[in-house]
């Protein structure tokens, strides 16, 4: 639903960096990133079980299109428990007052935001927002300027819910 709107409203899509929510960035040199942080941060996200979640929800920032999940909840959670392991990251460096989880669908200007809004809009009337399953968390990194995974971690359970990606009407 929204791959072509990253691709042209979101220049870190050129970069590797694919839709997902963000918990915390920024996060620590890849170099000091040993067996014991990724052992850390694994026992923390044990804390939360695989959860669904639904975006259906378009939002704004002033130069920022972005689906919200919901529950937002368990994403929250997720950022603050990480917070609390690793109190020297706060998300987004600490520029910003609370927690809001969301998918990326365009940033840049607010005339970029406004359009890829409109046109995701129009796809959510039309196809219905998208089911999906929250079953792991990826660490990724970006020190050779193209991101991808350093390590991926795997939240207990399984949800019980429809396959992920199904749309609801």
């Amino acid at each position: 639903m929204v791959g072509d709107l990253r691709r042209h409203h979101d220049a870190t899509v050129a970069l590797g960096v694919p839709a997902h929510i963000t918990l915390l960035v920024p996060f620590m040199d890849p170099a000091l990133i040993t067996a014991e942080v990724l052992t850390r941060a694994q026992q923390v996200l044990d804390g939360t079980r695989a959860f669904s979640f639904v975006l259906g929800k378009l939002g704004r920032f002033p130069a920022t299109a972005y689906l919200a999940p919901e529950p937002a909840a368990p994403f929250i959670s997720m950022t603050l428990a990480l917070v609390e392991a690793f109190p020297d990251f706060r998300p987004y460096g600490g520029e910003h007052q609370g927690v809001v989880p969301h998918l990326t669908v365009a940033h840049g200007s607010a005339s970029s935001a406004e359009a890829a809004a409109g046109q995701l809009q129009a796809r959510l009337l039309a196809s219905g927002a998208v089911r999906a399953e929250c079953t792991q968390v990826a660490l990724i990194e970006n020190s050779t300027g193209h991101w991808k995974d350093l390590h991926v971690f795997r939240l207990p359970g399984l949800a019980q819910t429809a396959p992920p990606n199904d749309r609801i009407p």
